[in-house]
């Protein structure tokens, strides 16, 4: 079934077409990933086709029946709403009934008839298993604080409303727009589960490659404003887009070695000519427009000088640093040495980009010393927007910094051909910063940090709005780097090819320093949680002295007799759920103060039912 289809559509910004006479459809069950360069139109398509934007041409049309949650980079609310008024805005029947039963139990002043008429429109629906699910989804996702206007949240907070938003109005398709974009690491992994397995239509743009790999089923890629797609994962994209692009070069180059021979001959006729070289010199001009296509752009390379680094780098002694009573970093101490590269993880809010402020000396700790040696050159790359003036053009931002740069080899090159090496043709040099796109300004940004031939890289999630090109030649750069680099990173992929070890904020101010990247931390990880459990399974035995060591695969007797007295009790709550529903419905009482202790029990056992039956799943596998 065709859910989403888009017929000759284009859209141009000034005088330059994004694309033009673009095709497209999705249909029910498909999980597209659309992939291509920064500033080739991929979150102006999705605008497009979400119908947040008019195409210039052509029309898009959605199945009647078909509802699209759209998430986009900026999400925009009503600065004045809370949290809770954003997130529930949606119209949808289940929705309305629970944000009015939730503003209801919340107010002693309502009705005992509109509680009564509440509780009984949330058992209609089955809206009290919806209402778990809806506190499921606010907690992987960090959102605690409901009564929070919007206006009062961070660019991240703000990303993360927005999907509670779109995953809560459970629509029919969703278009993601950078999902990943300012989740920690395990909330990636919860997203991933959740949208690969459900039956979900999906269509993303997004340059996290192993979500990318583990939710998409299919790649489009937007390249000189035509649309190629491929059946399969990044891998195989990867593989089918370099034999695309070398059979488009040998054809363009063809098309022109055949243009040079008819625009001889055009040149050569006299201007009226008749009617049979009509159908040539058509032909030409179409010739002609297939020579002018562009072949694989040049690569971004990325080789600065790097300044020299002495004996000493940075020594870090027993710092600590907290905000209230919330402790950031609690006695760390760490010696850096040449060549580190360190990777930092941990939830947010948990003080990553408070340490790397520390480190760079932009926020002093609490006590202990930082100690940063005389040769190193910190690059830092923050998470802040590029500042720049309405006036400035590109090639002004990057000579505020050096009108000319040393390469690795020696050469030095001047701004402008600094600028070709990073994708910034000579005639976008002159475009106002202000015209770029996200990750076009994300790249300028890098640029900058680089030109100052740093020996110390610190990166704050370096990879939010970049493309994947950009982003595999930028680990080329990294890997082949001379100096030490430290960066905070939500994509996994990237962590696991740069670094060598981590820096694992844990909380309550305790960060581990574990050898390793962040795909072996997640291995030791599992490591520990299965032996933790082992060592609790085995723990009866060891008291009853048994002599035989008990199979991992055989249940324990408290395991059983678990499993056993979980049935009992999942048999009474039910029962007690059913009871507890009859007796509301029935209406024999207008006491507020009992219908409001009668929906706060069923809540509850809600609850006690959720946990007692994963309990009991887990336990039926090892029965």
């Amino acid at each position: 079934m065709n859910y989403l289809s888009a017929e000759n559509i284009s859209k141009s910004f000034g005088e330059r077409w994004l694309f033009k006479n673009l095709n497209f459809g999705i249909s029910q069950g498909q999980r597209v990933a659309l992939v291509g360069v920064n500033g080739s139109g991929k979150t102006t398509l999705l605008n497009v086709l979400a119908g947040k934007l008019p195409p210039d041409e052509g029309s898009v049309s959605v199945r009647k029946e078909v509802s699209i949650g759209f998430l986009g980079q900026n999400p925009e609310f009503d600065e004045e709403l809370t949290v809770q008024q954003t997130i529930f805005s949606g119209q949808g029947e289940v929705l309305d009934t629970i944000r009015e039963y939730e503003v209801a139990i919340s107010h002693p002043e309502t009705s005992a008839e509109k509680m009564q008429h509440l509780m009984e429109r949330m058992d209609e629906l089955q809206a009290w298993d919806f209402e778990i699910k809806v506190k499921q989804i606010l907690s992987k996702l960090g959102i605690h604080n409901l009564e929070q206007q919007i206006k009062h949240l961070s660019g991240g907070q703000r990303k993360r409303v927005a999907m509670a938003r779109v995953l809560i109005e459970e629509p029919t398709m969703l278009i993601l727009d950078e999902p990943t974009n300012h989740l920690d690491l395990d909330t990636i992994e919860w997203l991933e589960g959740l949208l690969s397995t459900q039956n979900t239509t999906i269509l993303m743009v997004t340059h996290d490659r192993y979500f990318l790999d583990k939710v998409a089923t299919e790649i489009a890629e937007l390249d000189n404003g035509e649309l190629y797609t491929y059946k399969g994962n990044y891998s195989y994209f990867v593989e089918k887009k370099a034999s695309r692009e070398e059979m488009a070069a040998a054809e363009t180059e063809k098309a022109r070695n055949l243009m040079r021979k008819e625009l001889d001959w055009i040149r050569r006729q006299p201007k009226a000519r008749g009617t049979k070289a009509k159908y040539r010199v058509d032909a030409f001009e179409e010739l002609k427009e297939k020579a002018a296509k562009k072949t694989a752009a040049p690569q971004l390379e990325l080789s600065v000088k790097t300044t020299r680094q002495g004996g000493k780098i940075i020594e870090v002694d027993h710092i600590s640093k907290s905000f209230g009573n919330k402790k950031i970093v609690d006695d760390f101490s760490y010696v850096f040495k040449k060549k580190d590269r360190i990777g930092i993880v941990g939830p947010n809010g948990a003080g990553k980009s408070t340490f790397l402020n520390m480190l760079t000396g932009k926020l002093q700790p609490d006590s202990g010393t930082i100690d940063a040696g005389q040769t190193t050159v910190f690059g830092y790359y923050t998470q802040d927007e590029l500042t720049f003036k309405d006036d400035q053009r590109v090639i002004d931002i990057v000579k505020e910094i050096a009108e000319v740069v040393e390469m690795a080899n020696g050469e030095v090159i001047t701004a402008s051909q600094f600028l070709q090496h990073f994708q910034f043709a000579p005639a976008q040099q002159y475009t106002f910063v202000s015209k770029l796109s996200g990750g076009e300004k994300r790249r300028l940004q890098l640029l900058r940090v680089l030109i100052k031939n740093p020996n110390f890289l610190i990166l704050d999630e370096p990879t939010n709005d970049l493309d994947i090109i950009t982003l595999n030649i930028l680990e080329d750069f990294l890997l082949n780097f001379g100096g030490c680099m430290l960066m905070v990173s939500h994509d996994r992929y990237f962590m696991d090819r740069l670094v060598d070890h981590l820096f694992v904020f844990e909380g309550e101010g305790k960060i581990r320093n574990f050898p390793g990247n962040y795909t072996d931390y997640r291995e030791w990880l599992k490591a520990e949680e299965k032996t933790e459990q082992e060592t609790k399974q085995a723990a009866p035995v060891m008291e009853k002295k048994q002599e035989k060591p008990v199979s991992k695969r055989k249940p324990s007797y408290q395991e059983k007799k678990e499993f056993e007295e979980l049935e009992q009790q999942m048999a009474q709550l039910e029962t007690r759920k059913i009871n507890l529903i009859e007796t509301m419905n029935a209406g024999t009482t207008s006491d507020h103060e009992q219908l409001t202790a009668w929906a706060t029990e069923l809540k509850q056992i809600n609850e006690q039912l959720e946990e007692k039956e994963m309990r009991w799943l887990e336990l039926s596998e090892i029965m």
